[in-house]
């Protein structure tokens, strides 16, 4: 077969989800390798740009530097606004300040804030000075407010319209304006005379009304209004609570400066989920194109931290190695009531957490949820105390061992469940991060606790 043929064979095979296919990215890795432009433009072409983004993704940073390189223009707005930080961060330092100011100007003002602040400084002046005088301050505006905050996240091009407008002076408008529209927005805001949001229209209903209808006869009363200083999790919370698709944001005068879209709520729920995942096993993002410099980098502090209450939890045991010495049966048993402590206590810390981030645990329930863990873990215990006391009077035919087992089960657990839920509490109440800390606390407590009950309660009844 020839080679022009082999390669019409392979645009032919083009998956529409070429990123779920190893073959279509192990043929794109190829052709990298080769430096072949025109056929990777040709693979890349019939995708969708988030597709070609989840593909990229895939490939190696290297890889990406060679395709910034050679195919440069395969890296529109659209596609650098789907890529991940880590590998935008990648191919932006080998594509020209000219090339990355035309792409930005293709995007919405919030998609092309997302992509200028990761830029270096020295770039992002260049890139700057060449898109025009209305994106740059509208980027520049974005920039100045602090990150993850609803400034930094807002679109800056919406549809407005004043009270007094009929339904057909809004279309009409809107049809004949010189001002470029939003891509997509779903919402009609109504303004009054001092640039204060009063009202909105959805565009379903704008469409469906008579010309003549007034817009104040159709508006709705905004269900909330948008501080720009407002943390992106918190306007998260907010569009879940009340089902919004679009939301306007308003300065300290109460104008409208902006709008809030699903599509970028949707992008921050995803990433606040992800990031307390992560947190609860203590450890940071890595996208796949990272290093092991960068990985090691991320978890080694937490590994550092699990070291030193690892050593405090030998510590106790270490008080009882009179104990141990002389029954064996302690150092055999002793690991199942700290593990089985340690999971309880996470079941119950994911559970807090969980609940604290959906706004469903308050300090009006809090004492309420507290007692019900405690009563759980105290419950699991007494479960398990039957089951592991039964076990070690078959293994080790020692009822008095089996009831220091039994106890000590019921201790940690109910311990377990108490601590799942007040470290993190506690840590919100300090101000601080519960996903990122709580599971480091809970583990300690739960192998001190449980390695202190058990070893304890075995030296007072069969020393």
């Amino acid at each position: 077969m020839s080679e022009a043929a082999f390669e019409d064979d392979l645009l032919a095979d083009s998956p529409a989800r070429a990123d779920t296919d190893p073959e279509f990215v192990s043929n794109l890795r190829q052709a990298i390798a080769d430096q072949d432009a025109d056929l990777i433009r040709r693979m890349l072409a019939p995708l969708h740009e988030a597709d070609i983004a989840d593909v990229l993704e895939q490939l190696s940073a290297g890889q990406q530097e060679v395709l910034a390189t050679i195919t440069p223009d395969i890296f529109t707005g659209d596609v650098l606004a789907e890529l991940e930080p880590d590998a935008r961060e990648v191919v932006m330092a080998y594509l020209d300040p000219s090339h990355l100011a035309a792409a930005i100007q293709e995007l919405d003002s919030d998609d092309a804030t997302e992509v200028v602040e990761e830029l270096d400084e020295d770039i992002r002046a260049a890139v700057l000075a060449e898109i025009s005088e209305i994106d740059r301050e509208a980027v520049e505006q974005s920039l100045a407010f602090e990150d993850e905050t609803a400034g930094r996240l807002m679109q800056r091009e919406f549809v407005a319209a004043p009270e007094f407008w009929t339904v057909g002076h809004a279309l009409d408008h809107m049809r004949a304006t010189d001002e470029e529209l939003p891509d997509k927005f779903h919402d009609l805001f109504v303004i009054d005379t001092g640039f204060r949001p009063v009202g909105e229209i959805p565009v379903c209903r704008l469409l469906s009304a008579k010309r003549d209808v007034p817009l104040r006869e159709l508006m709705e009363t905004p269900r909330i209004l948008v501080d720009p200083e407002t943390d992106q999790e918190e306007v998260a919370y907010l569009f879940q609570k009340y089902h919004l698709v679009s939301a306007p944001v308003v300065d300290s005068a109460g104008r409208l400066t902006g709008m809030l879209t699903l599509d970028d709520i949707v992008h921050v729920i995803q990433d606040e989920n992800k990031e307390d995942l992560l947190a609860l096993a203590g450890v940071n993002e890595a996208g796949l194109a990272d290093n092991v410099y960068r990985s090691v980098r991320s978890r080694a502090p937490w590994l550092l931290v699990n070291l030193a209450t690892a050593v405090l939890a030998s510590g106790v045991i270490a008080l009882f190695e009179g104990a141990i010495a002389q029954v064996v049966a302690l150092a055999v048993l002793m690991p199942i009531v700290a593990s089985m402590g340690g999971n309880a206590g996470t079941q119950s810390l994911a559970v807090a957490v969980r609940s604290i981030a959906e706004r469903d645990l308050t300090a009006a329930n809090a004492m309420r949820v507290v007692w019900r863990e405690l009563a759980t873990g105290a419950v699991n215990g007494l479960i398990f105390a039957v089951v592991m006391g039964l076990v070690t009077v078959v293994w080790f035919q020692d009822w008095e061992l089996a009831a220091v087992i039994a106890l000590a089960m019921v201790l940690n657990l109910a311990c377990a469940g108490l601590s799942g839920i007040l470290i993190p509490l506690g840590l919100v109440r300090a101000g601080a991060d519960p996903a990122v800390a709580s599971s480091v606390f809970v583990t300690t407590v739960t192998d001190v606790v449980g390695f202190l009950a058990f070893l304890g309660l075995a030296t007072l009844v069969l020393l």
